[in-house]
């Protein structure tokens, strides 16, 4: 008699989550250079398969465009690569000599990644790549949606890994897939750490499994067009971001704010370079397709073109077109472009002044974008100083493109594609997981000298010099005063 469906995906997920932790026991036999080895080859092979991925990635789930999930899987592998290489992550990574201190790195253990729709292939090398430089096993749930690519990019990634030593099942995906198997990666014992990268009901889930987690938030991304900027480039990089595999990277803008002494001037040049404000009958048919009736985003029209969703709506549009825009009149459920939209949809504001941009850009990271991403436009520091000190994000992007500021392509930050949000987004970290997020670290500290107690006392506290302690406490308080 066939078992459940559900059945068969727990015990699926068991069985990966036995081998996974039997191999990390045995992958952290392996001396540091062999490690990296294997990460070196796994890079390679996953750069190797870019292209065939990114194509399979985009016939499977309709999202986006496979040239530009080719860069992302270029991304994940070579510059990630780059990024982590030398990394110390294993046994000593640091010594200081002046306090005495040693810190040795150890694996959290067997991880489970959570991989969306979105970004599969791309997120599946890059989360294998940090997970393996940190000593650690990893099992992928995929997402419904991507099943296919997902699995072909464990089984690349897998056989380069076993070619050049690591034991089998150090890399495992659930293939029986149901709600109850994915339950079964996240809360079984043996599993010490979920990276979770998805939507907010995913991460949710992963934080509430009891099992300790790295989920990322979701982005609701303003730009701000400050006068002193460079309107033409402004627009070129915000475009070039938006329309990055069809808006699919959650740090992609949202909603543009501008001042208004320059609207005009920058709504003609977004007009200039491809995009179209809709207004009456054109507008409502957009409005009509973006949301579910509860008011979530229609996935049907995630990462798709303007020409796609036009068509959706059954509006026309000129042919040059590549964002569809809104002058979106305030913020909240009620105004569907103050909200993310990973599609080629951008809401338009304009305000008095930057003080204005900035309540503005607050409001709006509030519907949905808390501890992501603002991108600022403006050759004013004191301005974006203030943006910077103000604003609850975890990123403040600057002249940048957004998509590829914060993934780490336009900017130095740590290439990643986990994106924390930091606690006011409901994340456990606001940085670009890397793999020192998955180690423990183990601190090995000597005594200072600065407190002494006499053996042999019958009363401990005879033999304590309590001076000493007080000159000691006295100096540590001023330290923190």
């Amino acid at each position: 008699m066939m078992m459940d469906k559900d059945l068969q995906s727990i015990q699926q997920a068991r069985d990966l989550i036995r081998k996974a932790a039997e191999a990390q026991e045995e992958f952290m036999q392996l001396n540091r250079e062999h490690i990296d080895a294997i990460v070196e080859r796994v890079a390679k092979a996953a750069s190797d398969a870019s292209e065939s991925l990114a194509r399979m990635a985009m016939e499977e789930t309709g999202f986006g465009k496979w040239k530009d999930k080719f860069s992302k899987n270029k991304l994940a592998s070579e510059k990630v690569y780059e990024s982590i290489k030398d990394m110390k992550t294993i046994g000593v990574i640091r010594e200081d000599e002046e306090k005495n201190i040693i810190e040795i790195g150890t694996p959290v253990g067997v991880i489970t990644a959570l991989i969306p729709s979105t970004n599969p292939t791309s997120t599946v090398i890059y989360k294998t790549l940090i997970a393996l430089k940190s000593g650690n096993a990893i099992v992928f749930s995929p997402h419904p949606s991507a099943m296919r690519c997902i699995l072909k990019t464990v089984e690349i990634l897998n056989e380069a890994a076993m070619e050049v030593g690591a034991p089998e099942g150090l890399i495992g995906c659930l293939s029986m897939l149901t709600i109850e198997g994915t339950n079964e990666l996240m809360k079984n014992e043996d599993v010490a750490l979920i990276l979770a990268t998805g939507g907010s009901a995913m991460v949710k889930a992963a934080y509430s499994s009891g099992t300790p987690a790295l989920g990322v938030g979701p982005g609701n991304v303003p730009a701000f067009i400050e006068r002193s900027a460079d309107i033409k480039e402004a627009v070129a990089k915000i475009l070039e971001s938006k329309t990055f595999d069809n808006g699919t990277v959650c740090a992609s803008e949202q909603s543009i704010v501008t001042e208004r002494c320059i609207a005009e001037e920058v709504k003609k040049e977004l007009i200039h370079q491809g995009g179209y404000f809709l207004t009456g009958e054109k507008l409502q048919k957009i409005v009509k397709i973006m949301e579910r009736p509860n008011g979530d985003m229609n996935p049907k029209i995630v990462g798709k073109s303007a020409q796609d969703i036009a068509e959706m709506a059954d509006i026309e549009i000129p042919r040059e077109t590549r964002v569809l825009v809104c002058e979106e009149k305030g913020v909240g459920k009620q105004y569907p472009f103050s909200k993310e939209k990973l599609t080629a949809l951008l809401g338009f504001y304009t305000v008095g002044n930057w003080e204005e941009a900035c309540e503005l850009s607050f409001a709006l990271l509030r519907n949905g974008g808390l501890g992501h991403t603002l991108v600022i436009h403006s050759k004013d520091e004191q301005i974006i100083r203030e943006f910077a000190l103000k604003k609850p994000v975890s990123r403040l992007l600057v002249n940048t493109p957004s998509t590829q500021g914060a993934v780490g392509l336009s900017t130095n930050l740590a290439p990643a594609l986990t994106l924390g949000c930091g606690a006011i987004g409901g994340n456990a970290t606001s940085d670009s997981v890397t793999p020192m997020h998955l180690v423990n670290i183990r601190r090995v500290a000597y005594d200072t000298g600065h407190y002494r107690c006499q053996a042999g006392q019958e009363d401990g506290m005879k033999g304590i010099d309590i001076e000493q302690i007080i000159k000691l406490v006295e100096e540590r308080l001023k330290q923190y005063s």
